[in-house]
């Protein structure tokens, strides 16, 4: 992959992960060649016309690697489909990754809780254009009174992020377990000057959607967790998702997550990471799922049966063009929910999502002719350019991005 590719990619696929030194579950990869250290990519290929399984078996092929422990994959659409997992389910053992595990899907969320905004604005029970501190008087300050639920939605709110214990791998690891609640974050945040006036420029941060789960939440009398259920999980079907609370194990058959971290001397060792709060996270990031319940929930998201009419037209929409990404000056790629690129000569929407040892994708084409959902045992959450397992996956599935 040419660099100005890889560098595209990498700023597309960006995510904003959470997570933390030296402890119990520390491993170290298997070296390459070793016999036995790499279980054969796995994958089943249907239909007459289905997507490049060869170049989706290379990109997940010789797991595990220094990247990436694990990966779980389905490329599905008009043309055919195709599922494929590789790597291991966890170091010590070597056992082939189970591809029906849970995992975290981070951001991913996002997409949820946007679907459930809209489900209830389409009930009337909110609305779009009406103010955040309408229906959050008490916890959204005056200074922040313009903002509306739309610009939570597609991050032009202009607030800022919550101050949380974390600046290192380290300290992330030091607070894994530390209990955050919403209404503190929301606390943390709108006591700082905004960044921007509201719709005046676009930042993605964790604390709008925060902010949204507290309005789903006020408005319903309900928790997030069970509005989401019954509006999504329950008629879908989705039996292997669920939130997690405060728990910080992953119920159910998973794969264990890994990240690596450096050592005193300069070197670098992994962490058995699986087991970590979430609730830093909440409606913007916590929820646990599998390959195959996100497969289902895209296509019926994207094929108008969550979300109906022109409120659906909220997900595919960006802000306005003279809105652009805050700090860089680039064009606004946030709409309700998704984010929006071009792959292989085609417009993609979706949306990523990571917790510290596991990065997710879910993405289609508008018309479904094309879908990709993955699971991939990231080792390297904190690092600057997105994740070369996953980059690699998604360029198979879709396509090179246009060169720069």
């Amino acid at each position: 992959m040419n660099r100005s590719v890889r560098t595209l990619l990498a700023a597309t696929l960006a995510i904003g992960i959470s997570g933390g030194a030296a402890g119990p579950g520390s491993a170290s990869f298997p070296a390459d060649g070793a016999p036995g250290s790499r279980p054969a990519a796995s994958g089943t290929l249907r239909a007459q016309d289905a997507p490049d399984a060869r170049a989706l078996r290379a990109a997940i092929d010789g797991l595990p690697r220094q990247d990436a422990v694990a990966a779980l994959v389905r490329v599905g659409g008009t043309h055919g489909s195709w599922r494929g997992s590789a790597g291991v389910h966890d170091l010590p053992s070597g056992r082939p990754a189970d591809p029906a595990g849970r995992f975290r899907a981070g951001s991913v969320t996002k997409v949820f809780t946007a679907a459930t905004v809209l489900h209830l604005a389409g009930e009337r029970k909110l609305a779009l254009d009406r103010t955040a501190r309408h229906y959050l008087p008490d916890l959204i300050p005056a200074a922040y009174g313009k903002v509306t639920v739309r610009q939570l939605l597609d991050h032009t709110s202009g607030i800022p992020a919550a101050d949380l214990p974390g600046r290192s791998p380290e300290e992330w690891y030091a607070h894994r377990f530390d209990v955050h609640t919403p209404r503190s974050m929301v606390a943390s945040a709108t006591a700082k000057e905004r960044e921007f006036a509201p719709g005046a420029s676009q930042h993605y941060l964790n604390i709008n959607y925060t902010v949204l789960g507290l309005l789903i939440e006020r408005v319903t009398g309900h928790t997030y967790a069970r509005e989401v259920s019954d509006r999504i999980l329950r008629p879908l079907g989705l039996r292997s998702t669920y939130f997690p609370g405060a728990d910080p194990r992953i119920r159910g058959p998973h794969n264990r997550g890994y990240q690596v971290f450096a050592t005193p001397g300069g070197g670098v060792e992994l962490r058995d990471v699986t087991v970590w709060g979430p609730t830093d996270g909440w409606a913007a990031g916590d929820i646990i799922s599998t390959t195959a319940d996100l497969e289902r929930f895209t296509t019926a998201l994207f094929g108008g049966r969550v979300v109906r009419g022109p409120l659906l037209e909220e997900m595919f929409t960006l802000p306005d063009a003279s809105v652009r990404t805050h700090g860089s000056g680039e064009p606004a790629r946030f709409s309700a929910g998704l984010s929006v690129f071009t792959l292989g000569g085609r417009q993609v929407w979706g949306k990523t999502g990571g917790r510290w040892g596991y990065n997710s994708v879910v993405a289609a084409t508008r018309d479904l002719s094309r879908t990709l959902v993955h699971s991939v045992g990231a080792t390297d959450a904190k690092g600057k350019d997105a994740n070369a397992t996953a980059m690699g996956i998604v360029v198979a599935a879709f396509g090179a991005p246009p060169a720069a």
